[in-house]
């Protein structure tokens, strides 16, 4: 009798003693460049709108998990692969030379290697990166910049297109004198007037000049090549949580439908949380825009990579590496294929989208959009208070060769006056007043 109590009092005690399981927290590391315009499709917009939270698994061996976010920003490339690296971060976003490295730098890393799974946004004409003066320089071109001081953030896709526009050249490194500045510092410093000429990647070398202190002088179009920013997972991670990385994926598709949804409203937002000019956000992400958002990796974004890697090379800063193993699309097929998208559809396609709508100028519907309009009418449609930039420092960008970097107004000659509001079907943004200009942090 007194030995059944024992027992029965046992196992009592050891039920207590063991409790409820207790839930395993996994913290996600996501290296994100928020004022880096071209990547806010995979990270501040997902952030802010709590889009991840929204697709991550819940059941199966998920439902004892409980996820953390680690949202990490940086202002370039570079210290976000020292942060996967460091396994601080897992997932990572940035441009195309940097991902190039990142990838390069993981072959190394006994622990783990890195894969590209996605791409934030392209230009096929190469636009997006830059070089700015200051207004009043006496420099206009690139060969005037002989001999003077450029920032650039070293490591960057703006570097990238400086080390490829001296080697299309046939110049040496020492052609100008090449310093490493923060886009913050650059731009304070060309402001200032202490360096001659500031190199810089999406916004900057269109929002320079839209605060009214810069001028364009160069643009990555002139070096024929494409340009991209893109997503890199730790290969470690994504084979221990797959349906993390797919749920990921889910969610840059999720904020690329809500950027075009109603693209004005976007840019608002985007410049209430990234301190970016709506304006200038528009000119890159709205419809027609310089930038096309769309995670496929297409392999002519491949072929450019591959072409970065002949940069580099030829600098003696990187050996062997082979773009087509490093890159990875069976998550974002995967992420497809459950959300009920079509894949392959949209990696043929290069199209972005445009306006569609109803001309109010002539009454007339919308149809031709391979017309060019000037960059300061199209904002002023979709922004018609927006007060127009310094006579001295206009908006630039390239039109010789960046068929994208413009957005048409209309097919028929009645809309020549282009400060003409447009009204809208899809999408239907909300008008607003134009944003006050913030000085160079």
């Amino acid at each position: 009798m007194m030995r059944g109590f024992f027992t029965a009092t046992s196992l009592v005690i050891g039920f207590c003693l063991a409790g409820p399981a207790v839930a395993e927290t996994v913290t996600i590391g996501i290296g994100t460049q928020d004022t880096t315009t071209n990547t806010v499709t995979t990270g501040v917009i997902i952030r802010q709108l709590h889009l991840l939270e929204k697709y991550l698994p819940k059941d199966g061996k998920y439902a004892d998990i409980k996820f953390a976010f680690d949202w990490q920003n940086f202002t370039s490339g570079p210290p976000v692969t020292n942060a996967m690296m460091a396994d601080k971060a897992q997932i990572g976003a940035m441009g195309d030379y940097p991902l190039i490295v990142n990838g390069f730098t993981f072959e190394s890393n006994p622990e783990s290697k890195s894969k590209l799974i996605a791409v934030a946004a392209y230009n096929l004409e190469g636009s997006g990166n830059g070089i700015v003066v200051n207004k009043e320089s006496p420099y206009f071109e690139f060969a005037d910049l002989k001999g003077k001081v450029v920032s650039v953030p070293f490591g960057s896709a703006a570097h990238g297109m400086v080390l490829k526009a001296l080697q299309d050249r046939g110049l040496s490194q020492d052609f100008f004198q090449l310093v490493s500045q923060s886009p913050e510092v650059g731009s304070t410093n060309l402001q200032e007037k202490k360096i001659d000429a500031h190199a810089d990647f999406v916004p900057f070398a269109e929002l320079l000049p839209f605060r009214g202190f810069a001028r364009k002088i160069f643009d990555g179009v002139e070096t024929h090549l494409p340009t991209l920013h893109g997503v890199v997972v730790r290969a470690d991670f994504a084979q221990k949580y797959p349906e993390v990385v797919v749920a990921y994926l889910k969610a840059v598709i999720a904020a690329n439908e809500w950027l075009r949804a109603d693209p004005a409203g976007a840019a608002a937002k985007i410049e209430e949380w990234t301190g970016t000019n709506k304006e200038v956000v528009y000119i890159f992400l709205g419809p027609g825009g310089n930038m096309t958002t769309d995670p496929t990796i297409k392999p002519v974004l491949l072929k450019a990579a591959e072409e970065d890697v002949k940069v580099l090379q030829k600098l003696g800063r990187m050996k062997e590496f082979d773009v087509q193993k490093w890159a990875d699309d069976s998550f974002l097929r995967k992420a497809y294929a459950e959300l009920g998208k079509d894949y392959d559809k949209d990696l043929a396609s290069t199209a972005n989208y445009e306006i569609k709508g109803t001309d109010q100028f002539c009454n007339k519907p919308i149809t031709n959009r391979a017309r060019p309009a000037r960059s300061g009418s199209r904002i002023r449609a979709f922004f018609p208070s927006a007060a127009r930039p310094a006579r001295s420092a206009p908006i630039r960008i390239s039109r010789r060769r960046a068929r994208r970097s413009m957005s048409p107004m209309s097919s028929t000659r009645c809309a020549a006056s282009s400060s003409s509001p447009i009204r809208l079907s899809t999408p239907s943004p909300t008008r607003m007043a134009p944003s006050k200009s913030r000085p160079s942090s």
